[in-house]
């Protein structure tokens, strides 16, 4: 399948409402690491950007600072809407930005509010992203995986599957 560049506005659709992401980087180790970050994106930040606040003294800001080649992934599987977002991350210096994004939700990890010291600004420069949406309900689905059990051929049509070049 080759990479094609699209309009963001479908893969913004199908995380809007999955307020996690995980995110993998790289550790000082050469292994990859896996971390439920909270995405700050607001309707305004939905192009080629996944912002996240975390700590300057967390390890995840420590691999991604050494490391910046990252991975996003998201999952509902109660609507079957999955992505995975590839890039780079990087620490920004932005108090507008900050500011931007702040919610009371992230008071519980960063107490001192948008102006707390350990709070840190990082965006992920989406180079790439890959989704599928699952558009054939459960029974549909069930039909023609049990169908492809007993035929030994590969479910068709069961999600739209699309590779999406951000940059």
């Amino acid at each position: 399948m080759t990479a094609q560049t699209v309009d963001t506005s479908k893969l913004w659709d199908m995380i809007k409402d999955i307020p996690f992401g995980m995110l993998t980087v790289r550790g000082a180790d050469g292994r990859l690491y896996s971390r439920p970050m909270t995405t700050q994106n607001g309707a305004a930040d939905q192009g080629g950007v996944i912002w996240f606040f975390m700590s300057r003294s967390g390890q995840p800001l420590a691999d991604l600072t050494s490391s910046p080649a990252v991975n996003v992934a998201y999952a509902d599987p109660d609507s079957d809407k999955y992505v995975s977002a590839s890039g780079k991350a990087r620490l920004l210096e932005d108090p507008v930005k900050k500011q931007e994004l702040w919610s009371e939700a992230a008071k519980a990890w960063f107490p001192g509010g948008v102006d707390d010291p350990d709070l840190a600004l990082v965006a992920v420069l989406v180079a790439e992203a890959e989704y599928w949406d699952v558009k054939a309900n459960k029974a549909v689905q069930i039909f023609k995986l049990a169908k492809a059990a007993l035929t030994g051929e590969e479910p068709t049509d069961l999600a739209e599957h699309r590779r999406a070049r951000m940059r």
